[in-house]
Parts: structure tokens; C-alpha cells; sequence
């Protein structure tokens, strides 16, 4: 199942990274800029919710989708955090907090898995929520102007982004807690 549909919009998400970092390269205006990589990045945080839909649709459901789809979603978030930092958007202390959960957490759930508990931290809907709020701050800290002339999209992004950090941090909290009695047992 490496070459299905829902696999090839999965890597269409990693293979994003670049095409949206460039992007802020290219001699067009600043507002041009972030208007086309907002634009990208919603197209393809939409292939997200379209591969799994497609992969239960298709029945193409397989390990490696299940085990890329998550990758290729922390890559986008995090390559585009990182760009919002570098273009002075959003706070290095949020872009911290965001990845080093990321890591934190896959690294958590790799062990969990080693030692056989790996539904002691399944997705929950902090989780969920917390991937909502990231990925509704980002494109309007990319976008970064007036939307329709009324809305402040940098300063909703910058909200956004730190409500988003909050859930980081309390659903890094509720999986670590659901992982410790088990981690206890392991340890002593």
C-alpha cells in the first residue's frame, strides 16, 4: 500500500515543505508571497483530512499510511512554524513548545508501543483539538494582512497560535499522565 491515492496525498504534504519555504524567496511582494504560500497551505493541510477519507472510502487503509500521515503533518507544522519565526510572526518560545511536544510525544508513543501499551496514548481529542487550533493559526500568520479589509489575520494568528501552544502543552500533559503508570511498571 506504498503507492495508493491516499498514500501519494500523504507525501504530497512532505514533499509541500520546500515548494512553500521557496516561496518566501521568490521577487514578488510580500503580500503576494503570503497570500500564494497560504494559499499552498491549505490546499495541503486539506490533503490530510482527504487521505484518510479516501484510504476508509478506497478501503487502502495500510501500517504505512497510518504511519506517515502523522509524520507528514508534523513536518508541514513544524517547517511552517519554523518559517514563522524566521519572518518574525510568531515567538521562538511557541515554536519550541510546538515541536518539542512533537517530539517528545512520538517518542513517547515509539516506547509505549516497545512495551506493548501502545493504546495508552491513541489519539485523544486534546490532540485533535490541538491540531485544529495549529492548523487555523498558521495560514493566518502566513497570510499575515486584512482579510476581506476587516480581519486582522496576524493578530488572530498570533491568538490562535498561542491557544494553540496552551493545547500543546495540556495534551502533552494527558498523554504523558495516561504513559507514567505504565512507565512506571517498566521502570523499577
Amino acid at each position: 500500500m506504498f503507492w495508493t491515492l491516499p498514500t501519494l496525498l500523504t507525501w504530497t504534504r512532505i514533499l509541500a515543505i520546500p515548494l512553500i519555504v521557496s516561496v518566501f524567496y521568490w521577487p514578488l511582494s510580500e503580500s503576494d508571497r503570503n497570500l500564494i504560500a497560504t494559499i499552498m497551505f491549505v490546499i495541503f493541510a486539506l490533503t490530510d483530512w482527504l487521505d484518510g477519507f479516501l484510504a476508509r472510502k478506497l478501503n487502502q487503509t495500510s501500517a504505512f499510511g497510518a504511519f506517515l500521515d502523522p509524520v507528514a503533518d508534523k513536518f508541514l507544522v513544524c517547517a511552517c512554524v519554523l518559517i514563522l519565526v524566521h519572518l518574525g510572526r510568531t515567538d521562538v518560545f511557541v515554536a519550541l513548545i510546538i515541536i518539542g511536544r512533537e517530539i517528545a510525544i512520538s517518542a513517547l508513543r515509539e516506547w509505549m508501543a516497545q512495551l506493548g501499551a501502545k493504546k495508552s496514548v491513541a489519539v485523544h481529542i486534546l490532540g485533535k483539538l490541538k491540531t485544529a487550533v495549529q492548523m487555523t493559526a498558521i495560514p493566518f500568520l502566513l497570510f499575515n494582512g486584512r482579510l476581506f479589509g476587516v480581519l486582522d489575520t496576524g493578530f488572530v494568528g498570533q491568538i490562535l497560535i498561542w491557544v494553540a501552544a496552551v493545547l500543546t502543552i495540556w495534551s502533552m500533559v494527558y498523554y504523558l499522565q495516561k504513559a507514567l503508570p505504565i512507565i512506571r511498571q517498566h521502570v523499577q
